[in-house]
């Protein structure tokens, strides 16, 4: 038997696809050791939301965190969980986070290359996704949105923090990304608020549990999210 041809459409779909990942590893794998080294701008706010996610979790859950960079946040919280998995799209993160780990072993953490935008390897696996600083840099969030509710069992939850750039002042998303974009300071990024956050994951069926900020340095424009998948696939309708 014959496969069935590709279209040229797809031909172009695909390899526009496969030229995306390729350029976002690139990005993320340059500026991997810089990333490492950056102190967290807003320290306060960081241990917050650890706190807040720690209590969200326990040792009987199975949790995948994607987009994790470095990994310094799953080493934070995997001894909250029974196992957790971090992928992260740049093999140059996840290299510095496997060293990490090798320094303070952890027997439920693991680290491994994936693309937060590609489908769920382990469907209906977890009891959560944590997406912290990643919604805003993936390249299509409905699919993304998709593939992390596709990872979770049927009442898991999706818990994230995300920039919403349009909360910014208007010259940021406006200007100064695309110039710094030009000159491959920045990555790609979606630019959303809150709200539209918050209906982009309702249209794929997630009941929003609980939308905060965590800052603690005047206008926070993170959004903290926790979105629960239905237990029933008729409650997604």
């Amino acid at each position: 038997m014959h496969s069935p041809l590709i279209s040229a459409s797809d031909q172009r779909t695909a390899a526009a696809t496969s030229a995306a990942l390729i350029n976002k590893a690139r990005f993320w794998n340059r500026i991997a050791r810089k990333y490492a080294s950056d102190p967290i701008a807003d320290l306060a706010g960081y241990e917050r939301t650890l706190q807040r996610v720690q209590a969200l979790l326990s040792t009987e859950n199975e949790v995948l965190e994607i987009g994790c960079g470095t990994g310094s946040t799953a080493l934070r919280l995997a001894p909250a969980t029974r196992r957790l998995v971090a992928t992260d799209v740049a093999e140059q993160m996840i290299a510095i986070a496997c060293a990490k780990l090798a320094s303070q072993p952890m027997p439920q953490l693991h680290f491994k290359v994936a693309d937060a935008d590609a489908p769920a390897a382990e469907q209906g696996a977890y009891d959560a996704v944590l997406a912290f600083n990643l919604l805003h840099l993936v390249t299509d969030l409905p699919q993304a949105l998709s593939s992390a509710i596709n990872a979770l069992k049927p009442g898991g939850l999706l818990i994230s923090k995300t920039p919403c750039l349009n909360e910014m002042n208007p010259l940021i998303p406006k200007l100064v990304l695309p110039l710094l974009r030009a000159i491959g300071k920045a990555p790609p990024v979606l630019c959303f608020d809150a709200r539209q956050l918050q209906a982009a994951m309702t249209a794929q069926g997630l009941q929003i549990l609980a939308v905060e900020r965590h800052g603690s340095k005047g206008k926070d424009w993170r959004v903290f999210i926790v979105a629960r998948k239905p237990n029933s696939p008729t409650l997604a309708a």
